[in-house]
């Protein structure tokens, strides 16, 4: 058993979700900030990539007082358990997802781990030992099922999101699409890695749900499973 896996993400009209320096760049507007508040506060956990935390330093908090509130209301953390797939436990012990706000976080390495590094996670998080060298990401969808997260959101970066793709994890994928061209053969996509080479393999996608918004759309697919 694993979690219901959402993909959330912004990306340019050229399909790119940052520019070729991996720079943290605003593509979406405040209206779709608010959407994405919503979705959050709706998650039992939220994980992104190491690469995500170095460049951009989230925080992965829920941000508006009032969700924050009906997340207390339910009887849950203001936040929803915030995760890291680090598979060589690079996480700044300052980083901001470990320090701002509260709620329960995890960092999930690989055995291949500076055992130094771990130990110094370990004071601040709770850390899932998973795979020799990479994470197993099937295996930490299963701990953080038997941990009682039901509902999990992705937001990055496109190597995360490839892993998860490739591996058949995604059942969801909802993407704010900008009204600008980023450009670039190396600006990271929201599927970044080896990329499939078989037409069989190809992750296929429902019909859209498409919403206006901020000069741009939604789109709400849903993962096509076979029958």
């Amino acid at each position: 058993m694993r979690p219901y896996v959402t993909v959330n993400l912004a990306m340019s009209a050229d399909g790119k979700i940052s520019t070729r320096e991996r720079r943290q760049v605003r593509i979406s507007g405040d209206r779709d900030y608010r959407r994405v508040d919503a979705l959050k506060a709706g998650q039992d956990a939220i994980v992104v990539g190491i690469g995500t935390v170095l460049a951009d330093n989230p925080s992965l908090t829920v941000k508006s007082p009032a969700l924050r509130e009906g997340r207390r209301n339910e009887g849950k953390a203001d936040n929803p358990v915030r995760v890291v797939v680090d598979s060589q436990a690079r996480t700044p012990p300052g980083a901001d997802l470990l320090r701002k706000g509260t709620g329960e976080r995890v960092i999930a390495v690989a055995e291949s781990a500076p055992r130094e590094r771990v130990e110094r996670l370990r004071d601040l998080a709770t850390v899932i030992v998973s795979g020799a060298d990479q994470v197993d990401l099937d295996q930490l969808l299963r701990e953080l099922h038997r941990k009682g997260i039901r509902r999990l959101m992705v937001e990055g970066g496109g190597t995360l999101l490839w892993g998860f793709f490739s591996r058949g994890l995604v059942d969801e994928f909802c993407t704010f699409v900008g009204p600008v061209v980023i450009g670039g053969k190396d600006s990271p996509t929201p599927a970044d890695g080896e990329g499939f080479l078989l037409e069989r393999d190809f992750v296929r996608l429902e019909p859209p749900v498409v919403t206006e918004c901020d000069g741009g759309v939604i789109l709400r697919w849903l993962v096509k499973r076979d029958n």
